[in-house]
């Protein structure tokens, strides 16, 4: 029997397994993120060194598969790697897949994290359209943006909630997206304004997403709906997704919820 020292926290209810010393795998993912027979979680992630940044992580979603990124948690790895004194300063670099991302815990508590310049190339996304801005799909018109991973973005005027429950499944698979993607139904309040529910690839339904939201304001932007700074309302709670038309910058919480240690006593068979 191994134990496996953790903890868990989340970002406005996407939660995640934080394990020492780069011990996340896929296997672990798959056991430890199980809601009925592990802990319970998202993903998992742990740190590692490198010497392109300050420091770098590994992440797993919930079913095994790597996440190039994740906005809820690298607020919540930041924080984690902050008061582990894992890193030195309150703002400090962290490869991630995706490329090095930097993120800044605030005097509020809250972290900032520059996430970075979306991608608009369809090839670079990737979805097979001409136009990443105007195709549809499910019947639906929407646009695609990568955050550091793929992103199906949807305005509606219909529950977003109940919509993402019906379709997420199905665009997330779409022969459109080779690598899969992220699905974001959007509700626009007003220019500064707009709630978003989500179906995460790799995951299904969560209560937050990070790069979501940055890429639903993105879009937003880009079709002339939104305002430069957007409150971002998910069922979890709230993010300011900011955007002048080069990086985009996040701002919310990070929560530890609480830390403990995990009886490994299975083998992952898939």
């Amino acid at each position: 029997m191994k134990e496996i020292k953790f903890e868990k926290w989340h970002g406005l209810g996407n939660d995640f397994i934080i394990l020492e010393n780069d011990q996340a795998t896929s296997d672990l993912a798959k056991i430890m993120c199980d809601r009925k027979f592990g802990i319970g979680a998202d993903g998992i992630f742990s740190p590692k060194t490198t010497n392109k940044a300050d420091i770098a992580w590994d992440f797993y979603n919930s079913d095994g598969s790597i996440a190039q990124m994740c906005g809820n948690g690298i607020r919540c790895f930041a924080k984690y790697a902050y008061e582990k004194k894992l890193v030195k300063n309150t703002k400090f670099k962290v490869m991630t897949l995706k490329g090095i991302v930097i993120p800044e815990i605030l005097d509020n508590g809250e972290v900032k994290v520059d996430m970075g310049e979306p991608v608009f190339n369809p090839k670079l996304i990737p979805v097979n359209v001409l136009d990443p801005m105007n195709f549809e799909i499910e019947g639906f018109g929407a646009g695609a943006v990568s955050m550091g991973n793929p992103h199906c973005l949807i305005y509606t005027n219909e529950n977003s909630k109940e919509l993402a429950e019906k379709f997420g499944r199905k665009i997330e698979t779409s022969s459109l997206f080779p690598e899969k993607t992220n699905v974001e139904f959007i509700n626009l309040i007003n220019k500064n304004e707009i709630n978003v529910n989500v179906w995460e690839r790799g995951c299904g339904i969560t209560l937050a997403c990070g790069t979501g939201a940055c890429a639903s304001v993105v879009y937003g932007i880009k079709r002339g709906l939104l305002d430069n700074i957007v409150k971002v309302n998910l069922p979890g709670g709230s993010l300011t997704i900011e955007y002048f038309g080069k990086s985009v910058y996040m701002t919310g919480s990070a929560t530890k919820v609480y830390e403990g240690k995990f009886f490994l006593t299975q083998i992952c068979k898939d």
